[in-house]
């Protein structure tokens, strides 16, 4: 794809300084520019790279003056970092433009598919399935019995949707992504031996939601398991039969929420943390890094740890082990001289 300035300055409502008519094919970071890209400059402290760049083009702020001249034309915008912003989600749905229904695909009859879908090979779609408008699943991609797909989702290679589960409006699930696997449930017998109890409940996913790759959203043992409008879930999350997650929370990767524990809205969760099942976790609560949560908290808590403390008790603590040798020795001086 090549864009010349002039499309770029449409695109963005910009202001053109140089040449018009020359070509960019690719973006890039200002300190990294090749001939033939797009970069921007929005932090005045990376001013120095501007006048040794190899980018064609460069966007920046209509209050930048130049200091000395420079071959690189330049785009000038209001706000150079949203304009940039901009352009970089123009690329990617430009990227993503994709069509129609590819080979070696598998539609059941009885499925409903919306208008303008994107359908690539060797993709399963399953009894009475509904796909909304605008959605695009890339190859090979499973989705179950009785689901639902809603508008202007995306689904990328590789992702496993289990029967019955429900997908929203605008969201984003990546490659490797399984939705409605069984949750965890084994019950023990008298002779030690565990017996699987069947999970005969979905997964709901809410509009606007994004999933990383390798996340794992296990259906509910009854009832659904939910994941609330806006939430964004990193790379490698596992998500147990039951959990809720309320709106615009955002959790980083690697974390593991046990069965049944609801989660509120607006919250951020560190990566690697940790929660036992069973919990509620109110809104606006903010859980560092590797910490591990075996209680109930209340709104607006910050916390860290393992177990998890309040964040000012947690730094207290850390202060004090951070002394515990030269506390040991001291006590070891004192017990020497009181002969203890």
């Amino acid at each position: 794809m090549k864009f010349t300035a002039t499309q770029i300055s449409e695109i963005l409502h910009g202001e053109i300084e140089g040449n018009p008519d020359v070509e960019v094919f690719k973006l890039s970071k200002i300190e990294e520019s090749e001939e033939g890209s797009l970069t921007f400059l929005s932090n005045l402290k990376y001013t120095p790279y501007l006048y040794n760049t190899k980018a064609t083009i460069a966007i920046v702020n209509k209050t930048f003056v130049l200091e000395k001249e420079i071959n690189t034309t330049l785009i000038k915008v209001e706000d150079s970092y949203q304009a940039f912003s901009k352009l970089l989600a123009f690329y990617n749905n430009v990227k993503l433009d994709k069509k129609g229904i590819e080979e070696q695909s598998f539609i059941d009859k009885s499925a409903h598919l919306g208008q303008n879908l994107y359908l690539g090979s060797h993709s399963y779609i399953g009894a009475n399935v509904k796909i909304g408008n605008n959605v695009k699943i890339f190859p090979n991609v499973f989705i179950g019995d009785n689901s639902h797909i809603g508008d202007s989702s995306i689904l990328f290679s590789g992702v496993n949707i289990y029967s019955d589960t429900i997908i929203g409006t605008h969201c984003i699930i990546h490659s490797g992504v399984v939705i409605g696997s069984d949750g965890f449930g084994f019950a023990p017998s008298e002779n030690g031996v565990y017996t699987s109890i069947p999970q005969i409940g979905n997964v709901i996913i809410e509009d606007h939601v994004d999933i990383g790759a390798n996340t794992t959203i296990d259906r509910a043992t009854l009832g659904s398991t939910i994941i609330r409008k806006g939430v964004k879930l990193d790379n490698q999350i596992q998500i147990a039969h039951n959990v809720e997650i309320g709106a615009n929370t955002v959790i980083a990767a690697q974390t593991g929420i046990a069965g049944s524990t609801k989660i509120g809205s607006n919250c951020q969760i560190g990566g690697q943390v940790g929660f036992a099942g069973h919990l509620i976790i109110g809104n606006n609560v903010k859980i560092q890094a590797q910490s591990g949560i075996g209680r109930n908290l209340k709104d607006n808590e910050v916390v860290q740890g393992s177990p998890a403390l309040p964040f000012s008790d947690f730094y207290k603590s850390y202060v004090h082990f951070k002394n515990l040798t030269k506390l040991v020795e001291r006590i070891n001086l004192l017990e020497k001289k009181l002969k203890i």
